[in-house]
């Protein structure tokens, strides 16, 4: 008799807990929620690289992560410092590939 009434239960626990996995999946344009995790820590990582750089100011600096994949744009004064924050960027774990779009002012 326990089974009669437990048996839709577990059924319906399972077709909700199947949903809420597909949800979290990753598309080409959406990211899954462990790589939402791993890019925000990525951006984090960048970020703090290129304050702990002196010649550049990272509040002029914007980073947007992708699936391992990096965008940096924004604007500095000198070419050199558009050189160094791809470089910078390029050495963090988890980079897969650099889009640098930063401007000269």
């Amino acid at each position: 008799m326990f089974m009669k009434y437990c048996r839709p239960f577990f059924s319906f626990f399972f077709a909700i807990l199947l949903v809420s996995l597909i949800g979290c999946a990753s598309t080409k344009v959406q990211e899954g929620t462990g790589e939402f995790v791993d890019n925000t820590v990525i951006t984090a990582k960048v970020k703090a690289a290129l304050f702990n750089e002196a010649p550049l100011k990272v509040f002029e600096i914007n980073v947007e992560t992708f699936k391992g994949n990096v965008q940096l744009s924004g604007f500095v004064s000198t070419q050199a410092a558009i050189d160094k924050a791809g470089e910078i960027t390029r050495l963090i774990k988890g980079v897969k590939s650099v889009n640098n779009n930063i401007l000269l002012k």
